[in-house]
């Protein structure tokens, strides 16, 4: 039972409240009922994620110290360095409807293989407004005619608002995104799912230049869910990313650039990393330690990226508050994604700025983030709406970003669990309209309690040259037509490190096979061999999409 009136409207940033909850006590129970937004304070990587991708540009540094990083094995990225595609997630903390209400989940035959009447009601879609019946509804999205929205390719039920907010931030894309649905189960309000892919997706190679991989929460994981235990490398842990400072402070060079030019700050950086080498060399300084020789080595691995920071971001400006692309207020030639009062006025939005500048212009390979308020079972329906339709304005607003700077893009949107809906309706109307808009029930199903069965995860394909070739399907999966997710039909369905597992497949066959490789199976079983999802023609059966 909530601690709230019935329909009483709940804002997107109100913390959830309920009877048979109990007090948060812990810190993933605050963020999933909205009192924490991941706020934390500033964690840099450690001297072991210093080393980056072989294969990345190398800097420009002055050639003794190029040279001594090849000795060394400390391998100096550029901006953007790195060939992979960018990658970002997002963990909707709480238990996210998903499915049938958001994005379509079918049974065997994909995602127009219609679920029940009742399988519908159950995910929140009342009779009127079922996929595949006439459309004489006024939506906010267009429709097809039958309820349902193919703009993303990846199809959507036409009043989802997370497709609202996607199309609302991301419109000049459509036509180059397309996406896949995963049926897969996964505990109700909890972190110890292991829903999150980051260290998986060091494990491919991905790298980013300046930090390999950021999430807005200061967990090992870089979210509210928990990362496979296998997969979990202290090398990669993910630094804390979730306002703009955190993206200046990375890459910061201090007051030097207010009375020297950046080429003068890179010859100082530099002279400091010789004079450091030299008395490594010579033992003035000694550690102390068993294995001196590999401290020392990290040791001047850690100036030598200095140096490469300064000389690749000295008078470069990284702050996403001032990215003309980012920022609406900075330049009057440009729309920007966001306006100055949705950064002034909403951390998430502050957050996903900060996030994309970094993943999307390499300055990362991928990030997390987590979005709280997701356990939105509050008796109503419009709490719900207006939580999803902002994560939709987050990840349109990703997706945007990589349009802008011409680079591919994968968004990866998963929550721990699920919510179910008992068939009564919210009839609250709409109120408001562009940024200000307040989303009502609009006669759609109220969320009554939480609901493992109705979980999915899915994810979308930015690709700036055109839509990504899908190859297999864009349901991996499927749901039972009372909308309860198969658990036999793919090994993720109830096992949530294999459905990490299944997304990196995806992930690597955007990218291609790697060098020595004849095909992306072969190089994902070389990097999870005990991956779990089966025969190899399983693997290409999991396969949505072609190389970009």
């Amino acid at each position: 039972m909530a601690r709230f009136k019935k329909n009483q409207y709940i804002p997107p940033e109100a913390p959830l409240l309920y009877e048979d909850h109990g007090c948060p006590v812990s810190r993933r129970q605050f963020i999933r009922q909205g009192l924490m937004t991941g706020s934390a304070t500033m964690l840099t990587g450690g001297v072991f994620g210093m080393f980056a991708n072989p294969n990345a540009a190398r800097a420009a540094v002055a050639p003794d110290l190029d040279t001594l990083a090849t000795d060394i094995g400390c391998i100096l990225g550029g901006v953007g360095a790195g060939q992979s595609v960018p990658f970002i997630c997002f963990d909707l903390a709480g238990g996210a409807n998903l499915a049938g209400s958001n994005v379509l989940v079918g049974q065997g035959n994909g995602q127009m293989d219609l679920l029940s009447t009742a399988g519908y009601s159950k995910l929140g879609v009342p009779g009127d407004m079922l996929p595949g019946q006439v459309d004489a509804a006024n939506l906010l999205n267009p429709s097809n005619g039958d309820f349902t929205n193919s703009d993303l390719n990846l199809m959507f039920h036409a009043d989802s608002p997370m497709l609202f907010g996607i199309l609302e931030k991301a419109s000049a894309a459509v036509g180059n995104i397309d996406g896949a649905v995963i049926p897969a189960r996964s505990d109700n309000d909890t972190g110890n799912n292991p829903h999150n892919p980051l260290y998986a997706l060091a494990m491919t190679g991905a790298r980013g230049s300046v930090v390999d991989l950021i999430g807005s929460r200061t967990s090992d994981s870089g979210g509210n869910s928990m990362s496979p235990a296998m997969y979990i490398d202290p090398e990669f842990r993910p630094t804390k990313i979730d306002r703009f400072s955190d993206v200046t402070g990375l890459v910061d060079v201090g007051d030097l650039t207010t009375i020297l030019g950046p080429g003068d700050v890179t010859a100082v950086m530099e002279s400091i990393t010789r004079v450091t080498h030299k008395k490594l060399k010579l033992g003035t300084i000694n550690t102390g330690l068993s294995n001196d020789d590999v401290v020392k080595d990290l040791v001047r691995c850690g100036y030598l990226k200095a140096a490469d920071i300064a000389n690749n971001f000295a008078g470069v400006p990284v702050d996403p508050e001032g990215d003309p692309q980012i920022n609406d207020a900075v330049d009057v030639n440009i729309a920007g994604i966001f306006t100055q009062n949705e950064l002034d006025n909403d951390s998430e939005f502050r957050k996903t700025a900060s996030v994309m500048k970094m993943v999307v212009n390499g300055y990362a390979a991928g990030g997390c983030i987590t979005m709280g308020g997701y356990d939105y079972h509050t008796g109503d329906r419009r709490t719900g709406e207006n939580r999803d339709l902002r994560a939709g304005r987050c990840i349109g607003a990703c997706i945007d970003y990589a349009r802008r700077l011409n680079k591919p893009l994968m968004v990866y949107v998963f929550s721990d669990g699920s919510v179910f809906s008992n068939g009564n309706t919210d009839n609250t109307a709409n109120a408001g309209a562009g940024e200000n808009l307040v989303l009502g029930g609009q006669g759609k199903g109220e969320w009554t309690g939480d609901n493992s069965s109705t979980a999915c995860s899915y994810f979308l394909v930015f690709n700036p040259g055109g839509p990504p070739g899908l190859v297999g399907s864009r349901q991996i999966g499927r749901m039972s037509a009372d909308a309860s997710v198969v658990t036999t039909a793919t090994p993720a369905a109830n096992n949530v490190n294999l459905l990490v597992n299944m997304v990196m497949l995806n992930y690597m066959a955007l990218n291609g096979p790697s060098p020595g490789f004849s095909d992306v199976v072969s190089e994902f079983k070389s990097v999870f061999p005990n991956h779990g999802l089966g025969s190899d023609a399983n693997l290409n059966s999991y396969i949505s999409f072609s190389a970009l």
